[in-house]
């Protein structure tokens, strides 16, 4: 079965063509737990997301701030697996029919198999991954694998990233350029700032993919800024969040679903 990059293309085509950008929601898999997580994705699908990254969580996530480590955690303890991972991807496309990627560090991979990993997650419906600790340079069997099973392969690219270092990851990069709007990890900040902007101009200049940001989005009217430069809005920590400060999980479900609607509605006034 061959994996849904087209799906994901697509997608994100059809929000440029409503002259939007696409609003990519990221939740961690097994958080709360497994039949949580895939809840929430369904939820903040529902709420009007048009792709979500499911994380695979881990034990030592270099990217991530302390909102997404401690789901991570919370999960890890729960004893979450690969296979809940995929499960994950799984019913949320089943039930929803639209692009799902998972967001990993490359250990896991290695460790699982690449062709495993990559075979079992387009048979999921899977859209791709996003790798952001694979070095381009080391990425040959991994794209091999992926292009092979259907599968983008996003790759991020930050702020100190030079224009030579740009092209290079942009030029075997597939789906969309992840682009993290500052340096330092995940989480909710008070502003996006001025360096995504740039980020976005200098990325474009080197490729047609579309370009998304994340960090640092946690509501409509940052949203709505991001919307106004970028092809797509990435919002994590202001999810996860919601379901850490929930009682339980029915209003965390309410919550997250909120928070969609509320970017949904801000990545279509940019």
């Amino acid at each position: 079965m061959s994996g849904n990059i087209q799906l994901l293309s697509d997608t994100l085509a059809a929000a440029r063509s409503e002259g939007r950008a696409a609003l990519i929601a990221y939740l961690p898999a097994g958080f709360p737990t497994v039949d949580g997580g895939i809840d929430a994705v369904k939820a903040v699908f529902d709420g009007g997301a048009d792709v979500v990254e499911v994380g695979l969580p881990h034990s030592d996530p270099v990217l991530d701030g302390p909102v997404i480590q401690t789901a991570d955690d919370i999960a890890l303890k729960g004893g979450v697996k690969i296979a809940d991972v995929m499960r994950t991807v799984r019913e949320a496309y089943e039930a929803t029919g639209k692009p799902v990627l998972v967001m990993t560090y490359w250990n896991p991979i290695d460790r699982y198999g690449i062709e495993r990993f990559t075979a079992e997650l387009a048979a999921a419906g899977g859209a791709g991954c996003i790798l952001p600790d694979l070095p381009v340079q080391e990425s040959d069997e991994w794209r091999q694998h992926a292009e092979k099973h259907g599968l983008a392969t996003v790759f991020v690219v930050a702020p100190s990233s030079k224009d030579d270092r740009l092209a290079k990851i942009t030029a075997v990069g597939s789906g969309f350029v992840y682009a993290a709007s500052l340096m330092g990890v995940t989480g909710t900040r008070q502003s996006v700032g001025a360096q995504a902007q740039d980020l976005v101009r200098r990325t474009r200049a080197t490729t047609e993919l579309p370009v998304c940001v994340g960090l640092g989005v946690s509501d409509a009217a940052q949203a709505a800024e991001v919307a106004s430069f970028a092809d797509g809005v990435i919002v994590g920590s202001a999810f996860v969040k919601l379901m850490l400060d929930a009682p339980d999980r029915e209003p965390g479900l309410v919550a997250v679903r909120a928070l969609a609607a509320d970017l949904a509605e801000g990545v279509r006034k940019r």
